[in-house]
């Protein structure tokens, strides 16, 4: 299939500090102006607070869809000033790329450099402390409006106007956004887990979890 758009901000930065709480974070990322490079652990001077859960090789970029934050906005009004690109702490925000027609495993070309998403961003509290809103990260999970994240295939470089192109598509049924469907299923079927885990390109981590997660609902049956 054709999947064509372009990087309409790219976003990086080192640590900042989050309240109430003071915990450092990276969400705080500044707009770059110019080209930046991507290697195999991410963007060239993008920095992670807690390294346990961001950054690395299979969360080396993340992508957020600028069209989410208008859903967003509406949902949480009095942060809708606040709610504008990079403000998720995404890496590249773009149109026309979405949860919906985005898969697990799929390769693109952006810039020179070759990323292949590698599996969903999991929201976290700090979302809700960045916009001082008790529920968004639920809301963001419940809607699946999270984001993805890509491993490097080819370091190379990429910037804002540079063009995103869908090369290999390896499954055709899970986007991202049903990937969250079964995962989110209070009791899926085991098939969907297994044939979920089974997906070229899903981070390891996640074919693990999902293949205990099948493994735990046939031992209740």
């Amino acid at each position: 299939m054709t999947l064509i758009s372009t990087i309409d901000h790219v976003f990086a930065g080192g640590l900042a500090v989050l309240q109430p709480e003071g915990q450092r974070t990276g969400i705080f990322k500044q707009r770059q102006a110019g080209p930046v490079r991507v290697e195999l652990q991410g963007i060239v001077g993008d920095q992670h607070g807690d390294t346990r859960v961001h950054g690395g090789p299979e969360k080396a970029v993340h992508q957020y869809a600028a069209q989410n934050y208008q859903r967003l906005a509406q949902a949480f009004a009095p942060s809708a000033a606040h709610l504008v690109a990079g403000s998720l702490g995404e890496n590249i925000c773009a149109f026309g790329l979405s949860e919906l027609n985005v898969h697990i495993g799929d390769v693109f070309r952006i810039g020179n450099s070759l990323l292949q998403v590698s599996q969903p961003r999991s929201p976290c509290w700090k979302i809700n402390h960045r916009f001082d809103a008790e529920h968004m990260s639920m809301f963001v999970a419940r809607e699946r409006i999270t984001g993805w994240y890509y491993r490097v295939l080819e370091p190379g470089w990429l910037q804002a106007g540079d063009r995103i192109e869908l090369l290999e598509r390896h499954n055709e049924r899970f986007s991202i956004d049903q990937f969250w469907q079964v995962q989110l299923a209070h009791r899926p079927l085991i098939d969907d887990l297994l044939a979920l885990a089974d997906s070229v390109g899903l981070a390891a981590d996640w074919k693990r979890r999902l293949g205990e997660r099948a493994k735990w609902l046939l031992h209740k049956i």
